[in-house]
């Protein structure tokens, strides 16, 4: 009985509950509207400051300027700067992105500071095998171990570089900021260089790297920073007067870096900041410093394919101003949770330390920045009231909805007003994002930007949440905030589009010879036919080890040491006669099983033939150091007792051709017949068949022994 009279109460009562709960979704979305609508009349303003400005300038100021060209950037004389890069877990890509940087910055008044953590060796490894290879690069031990936050590794750094100075009386017109994925452009220190010391913070725009249009997530950071950095900030310092650091790409001046030493205690970034770049800017424009957005107009070349993929490559020269570029997260996990750190810093921790002061204009500023905490959970709101709309529009058609309240937005006409002007306002913001993306990216990537406003409410939702999560854990609860370390990635060359340089413009790249003497080599080169590296060595004007790491990243092979257990172990995978010919050694074989063999220079088409016939497969190659090469050899014809401990000197064939008593071509094709077990020493083999002199022979001997006897020593 009292089952039934439930049931009846229930189909009595539920058509008036339904209707409720769809006037209570009326007024949730009525607020939302209402929000949305205040926030897109901040962007409004912010979009009709800009193309006011813009339209000012064009006629107004820019037909009596003189732009600023990259040929002028060549007339300032070069100031020594100072590249800072923090380094945690960065070991896949540390060693790729300075190697890209040495090789096009066009610049040679630079010294590079990484801060590694003792506690992370794989880092600490590679860094340590670019500092043997750059001369300009000094490594930065972080006294904490990590993961601490990137401030305090910024601030070992900092010290780090005011110690170098001290050593070397070297003072630094200006401190870079750069990350271990960033990719730079050749021209961007001469352009820091030109606005020092006029100015104290001078940021670059920063960009995606192309991605794939159909990479929702990764293509977010495209639509984000094409339009930030050609808008937003630059509204930000017109009205303003300053801009916020962006973390890379930013350059500080001796002058500003003196101040914030002196104002935060003997430490220049905030180490309860986890957006210190943020909180440095700030404490800038507290001081007055000026800070600016430089753009400088310059050309990229790019390949792209067109009609998204259904079209051929085809190659465009875009100009666009001079920025940095990288891979930023193309995970939806990995994406949120690094912008849950940027507005947890920005936010939340930038308003506890910072308040509301300064002009009203940066207050305003400061609003804008701050809204993101809760116009990225309303966004995601009005997405759900939409659904709810829509599921009731059909459940009416339907005859499904039995009645229901009049509609507040039939009766109230100004939130009508209020949604016919949000759609104006979401519009506009879609065909502004069509613009900026389509400028830098191409117009199907700007088609691309309008699906993936969807795919970054949803994440900066995400991100939202985390930070209120994160936030209300250390206000409530004490629980320590970390940095919470995003995994990077680095292009490889091709991806770049960058040509492998010549051996001599990579080593004056790498400040690892002097000019005079690549000259003076390449000189040499011509007269005796030697390799300029094996000249350069010879005459003590490069190391070894330099070398070797030159040919590794010239030919894109990797690294390897050989020691005596190596060439012991491993002497039987190939024959002794092909090694010799060859100058290789066998080390091993890799995770597939294919022969590992080390090279000093890599093999070609006729040697890796040689070998394939040998063992049945092309070897891997990997660059030794050719002292290492012609040790091994040495040790396994008998002629020394081992290999380690010392530096082994030329072989006898080199020796010659270093000296000029050979022409190489004559060489070389007698070696390709030279069997060892048949044709005995080298030497007599070589003079029996008219190539050299017998006492070329004896003389050259005589150098190789006390070549031999030093290098014991």
């Amino acid at each position: 009985m009292s089952t039934a009279l439930s049931l009846d109460g229930l189909s009595l009562y539920w058509p008036f509950l339904l209707a409720d709960y769809i006037r209570v979704v009326e007024y949730a979305a009525a607020v939302v509207a209402v929000i949305i609508l205040i926030s897109s009349l901040d962007d409004l303003f912010v979009d009709a400051w800009y193309w006011g400005r813009r339209i000012y300038r064009r006629f107004v100021i820019e037909p009596f300027i003189r732009p600023l060209t990259p040929a002028a950037l060549y007339q300032r004389d070069e100031q020594p700067l100072a590249i800072m890069i923090p380094a945690w877990l960065e070991s896949g890509v540390i060693a790729a992105m300075i190697e890209n940087m040495v090789s096009v910055l066009d610049y040679r008044r630079y010294v590079i500071f990484v801060g590694t953590y003792p506690n992370d060796p794989d880092t600490i490894a590679e860094v340590e095998r670019m500092r043997r290879r750059y001369k300009q690069l000094v490594r930065v031990e972080v006294k904490n171990p990590g993961p601490t936050n990137k401030a305090d590794c910024l601030n070992a750094v900092v010290r780090a570089i005011f110690q170098h100075e001290e050593m070397t009386g070297t003072e630094f017109a200006g401190l870079v900021l750069h990350d271990a994925e960033d990719v730079l452009h050749p021209l961007e220190l001469r352009f820091f260089n030109y606005l020092l010391p006029r100015k104290d913070l001078i940021q670059i725009p920063v960009l995606s790297l192309e991605r794939h249009w159909s990479e929702l997530v990764a293509g977010i950071y495209m639509d984000e920073f094409a339009e930030w950095h050609a808008k937003d900030l630059v509204v930000r310092e017109s009205i303003a007067g300053s801009v916020p650091s962006a973390g890379v790409g930013t350059c500080f001046s001796r002058k500003a870096m003196l101040h914030l030493l002196a104002d935060g205690d003997g430490e220049v970034f905030n180490t309860g900041s986890l957006t210190e770049d943020y909180d440095i800017s700030a404490r800038l424009a507290e001081a007055r410093m000026q800070s600016i957005i430089a753009r400088l107009p310059v050309d990229y070349r790019v390949t792209r394919e067109t009609f998204f993929g259904f079209g051929s490559q085809i190659e465009h020269v875009i100009r666009m101003p001079l920025c940095v570029r990288e891979f930023f997260p193309d995970t939806f996990r990995t994406s949120y949770r690094q912008k849950a750190r940027w507005g947890l810093g920005i936010a939340f921790q930038g308003w506890g330390s910072m308040g509301w002061r300064g002009s009203l204009a940066t207050k305003y500023f400061l609003f804008r920045d701050r809204k993101g905490i809760v116009t990225s959970i309303v966004a995601v709101l009005a997405y759900v009231v939409a659904a709810h709309f829509l599921i009731f529009l059909a459940a009416e058609k339907l005859g499904w909805l039995p009645a229901r309240y009049p509609s507040i937005f039939a009766t109230e006409g100004w939130l009508l007003a209020v949604l016919t002007a949000n759609a104006v306002a979401f519009a506009l913001r879609l065909i502004q994002r069509f613009y900026f993306v389509a400028r830098v990216y191409g117009w199907e990537q700007g088609l691309m930007s309008v699906p993936r406003v969807v795919m970054g409410n949803f994440v900066n939702f995400a991100a939202t949440v985390r930070a209120w999560r994160l936030f209300l854990a250390n206000a409530l609860f004490g629980r320590r905030i970390v940095w919470d370390k995003t995994m990077h990635d680095f292009p490889d060359q091709a991806e770049l589009g960058q040509q492998r340089q010549r051996l001599g413009e990579l080593l004056l790249t790498w400040q690892a010879v002097l000019p005079e003497h690549v000259d003076a080599a390449l000189a040499a080169q011509d007269e005796r036919q030697q390799p300029l590296g094996r000249i350069l060595v010879s005459r003590g004007w490069l190391d070894e080890e330099t070398l070797a790491e030159a040919i590794a990243f010239q030919s894109g092979l990797p690294r390897t040491h050989v020691t005596e257990q190596m060439v012991r172990q491993f002497h039987d995978l190939l024959p002794l006669d092909l090694m010799v010919r060859r100058r290789l050694l066998p080390v091993g074989r890799d995770e597939t099983g294919r022969l590992v063999v080390a090279v000093p220079s890599p093999l070609g088409d006729k040697a890796l033939e040689d070998v394939r016939e040998a063992v049945g497969d092309v070897p891997v190659q990997r660059i030794a150091r050719e002292s290492e090469i012609n040790g091994g050899l040495r040790l396994l014809r008998g002629v020394t007792p081992g290999i380690e401990g010392h530096r082994a000197p030329p072989l006898l064939g080199e020796l010659l051709l270093e000296k000029g008593l050979m022409q190489r071509e004559a060489f070389e094709a007698a070696m390709e017949l030279y069997r060892p077990d048949v044709d005995g020493r080298i030497g007599e083999y070589l003079v029996r068949c008219g190539i050299v002199k017998e006492e070329a022979i004896e003389a050259t001997v005589r150098e190789q022994e006390r070549r031999l006897a030093v290098a014991a020593l």
